[in-house]
């Protein structure tokens, strides 16, 4: 049988203060269009049975816009008849189960579609020309203790006649995160048991050990994301256990140009490796260049003008200093301090779609945890 995989897309996702025509953010809306690339990628591949692996959306109260995308997509699904299977992750999962799922509502507008999204574990058995295949499908849970009850679940209830191929969302101690995510269940290996296994959450496809795949992600939404690597959907045969993966094209790329080591410069001389640098930036791209041991002096006269009309080809460029070491008396943050300053710095970030309060718990929990382990 044929499975395709689309891993996480992150509807509704935005940042850069850029629009396109109507007011919609610039990377909002490259995001959608990678998600419908991919769908129709996914759905050129002629599959036996298509499966989404969580983080559709980026947060569990997707806008109507982000909505509207995946119910387009879904349409698509149906009017090829093709079978799907849809779990959901940890970014649109609603940490107050009363509130209930996006999920939900595509559910009852699609009722053919399996959707595993209700905080347990669900068994599909999966019938087409291609044969039989039991799915076990473990959405993202509250807790890692539900998340291995589950897993348990999934391993007892395995078919002896058929195939069994397992779809969840952890971040897998084997393999290196990229960067913190939010209601990550941190998993080992060991604990997924399926003749194969598909995974969402990590963003770019990586095969953990021998039939265990994350299948990456639609789009590469940040310099964390590895850029270089290519983004797409895969396509699985569970009759040799192979999973290859196929790219997409066309994405707007992030970009890290040469950096600059500014030790000695003069205002003059940064300006012009500066400039040099902003000129070579890709058409459309997001691009950082980082100058390392500037004066901070230097750095203030750099004419932002001049910078962005070097780099007029890009969507964005970011300058990211790192400043030589002044002679400047400053009073170090005491460790006791540091939950103040934890919630000083947060109550200036733009939180959107997530529990303000729980984040700031979360933070100071940590911050307690790691005072108390360094004492």
């Amino acid at each position: 049988m044929k499975v395709v995989a689309i891993g996480d897309a992150h509807l509704g996702r935005s940042y850069l203060p850029y629009t396109v025509e109507g007011g919609v953010n610039q990377r909002e809306w490259d995001f959608e269009r990678s998600f419908e690339a991919a769908v129709a990628l996914a759905l050129a591949q002629e599959p036996d049975l298509l499966v989404w692996l969580g983080d559709i959306f980026d947060h569990p109260a997707p806008h109507y816009r982000s909505f509207r995308v995946a119910q387009r997509a879904l349409a698509a699904v149906r009017a090829q008849g093709v079978p799907a299977v849809v779990i959901s992750g940890n970014h649109d999962t609603p940490r107050l189960p009363g509130r209930g799922s996006p999920y939900s509502a595509l559910a009852d507008t699609f009722p053919e579609v399996h959707f595993a999204h209700r905080l347990g574990y669900e068994r599909f058995e999966v019938r087409t020309a291609g044969g039989v295949l039991v799915v076990h499908a473990v959405p993202q849970m509250l807790n890692v203790e539900s998340t291995l009850e589950a897993l348990a679940q999934a391993q007892a209830q395995r078919s002896a006649q058929h195939a069994n191929l397992l779809l969840t969302h952890p971040r897998l101690k084997q393999v290196e995160p990229r960067h913190a995510d939010i209601n990550e269940i941190e998993l080992d290996v060991g604990a997924l048991q399926s003749d194969m296994v598909l995974l969402g959450h990590y963003h770019f496809h990586t095969e953990v050990s021998e039939r265990i795949w994350y299948a990456g992600s639609t789009d590469t939404f940040s310099f964390a994301d590895d850029p270089d690597k290519p983004k797409g959907v895969v396509v699985l045969d569970t009759d040799t256990g192979t999973c290859r993966h196929l790219p997409l094209s066309g994405q707007r790329p992030l970009v890290t140009l040469p950096g600059v080591y500014a030790s000695g410069m003069t205002p003059a001389d940064l300006s012009e490796q500066v400039l040099a640098r902003a000129a070579t930036v890709p058409d459309g791209a997001v691009a950082r260049l980082f100058l390392d041991a500037v004066d901070p002096e230097a750095y203030r006269l750099l004419d932002r003008q001049l910078v962005r009309e070097a780099a007029s080809a890009a969507l964005d460029l970011r300058l990211e200093p790192q400043f030589q070491a002044v002679s400047v008396p400053t009073e170090l943050p005491r460790v006791e301090t540091l939950g103040g300053q934890w919630e000083a710095w947060l109550a200036r970030q733009d939180l959107n779609g997530l529990d303000r309060r729980r984040v700031n718990d979360l933070g100071r929990t940590y911050l307690e945890h790691a005072i108390e382990a360094a004492g």
